[in-house]
């Protein structure tokens, strides 16, 4: 049976694109696994791990499939090894309105309703915001309206000077845990985009009257929470993130919920207030 790659006209010399066993070879080297390592896991030889690298062996479908499962590879980056080994994609990418995702996006409504009085918003793998439920306002406050431009990043709006960040207590504390969580996901994904967003992000001025330092000691609390003034006062959360567990759809897999829960009694009642 023809593979992809028989019916494709060759590349270029020279044309830049890495190979399936460099591709491989480079999520290996991210996830800080040696050949014997990852051979092991694999159940194959280090030999025939060794020759998919070097180029020496094209792996079959089954075999990409089954070390990028070992290695633990986005589905957006299975797709590309995949191509890059002559095969064709095997996951889909719809998009969140398809009616395949109609109840995959019933049950991310029903978590975000669910959620209310307090605060939830689902984002894409980029951190744009997709939906959010009604309690999300305070927190948005005057937000700057080219933040508010679609697509929303999530990120950005917390720590951009015109956006959240003026009027988060612990900006320090916060803008660290947000940097260190976002540059997890890049080790884990090695998406350029994301880390072009960190870099943005890093390079943000601290908002006018923010202290060098955080001063509030966070070693009593059991997460690092977010500390926002707002027009229903001062007001503290801990995030959790929920995702889909089984997801083969690439917009489904890289879709997560952001839910904040009240980290005091003030904020509680403050919200319970709020609520219709």
């Amino acid at each position: 049976m023809n593979t992809l790659a028989s019916l494709l006209p060759a590349a270029p010399s020279g044309a830049g694109r890495p190979s399936v066993g460099e591709m491989l070879r480079d999520w290996r080297t991210r996830r800080r696994m040696s050949q014997l390592l990852l051979a092991t896991e694999a159940e194959i030889s280090t030999r025939h791990l060794s020759f998919v690298e070097s180029g020496r062996a094209l792996p079959s479908r089954e075999m990409v499939m089954h070390l990028a499962e070992q290695l633990d590879v986005p589905l957006r980056e299975r797709n590309a090894l995949l191509v890059a080994a002559g095969y064709a994609p095997l996951y889909r990418e719809r998009a969140l309105d398809d009616p395949q995702l109609a109840a995959a996006r019933e049950a991310v409504d029903l978590v975000l309703r669910g959620h209310e009085p307090y605060p939830a918003v689902a984002v894409d793998r980029h951190w744009n915001i997709v939906a959010t439920n009604g309690a999300l306002a305070p927190l948005i406050g005057d937000a700057s309206p080219a933040l508010l431009a679609a697509p929303i990043n999530a990120l950005r709006l917390s720590l951009h000077p015109e956006g959240m960040a003026p009027r988060i207590v612990n900006w320090h504390a916060w803008r660290t845990h947000l940097l260190t969580r976002l540059q997890r996901q890049i080790d884990a994904s090695g998406d350029p985009a994301l880390a072009a967003l960190h870099e943005e992000l890093a390079a943000y001025p601290p908002p006018p009257g923010v202290a060098n330092v955080s001063a509030e000691p966070i070693a009593h609390h059991i997460a690092v929470p977010l500390r926002v003034r707002t027009v229903l006062g001062e007001l503290a959360f801990y995030s959790t993130t929920t995702v889909f567990g089984t997801p083969v759809d690439i917009t489904l897999s890289e879709l997560a919920i952001e839910a904040f829960f009240p980290a005091d009694p003030q904020t509680a009642q403050a919200l319970r207030d709020r609520a219709p």
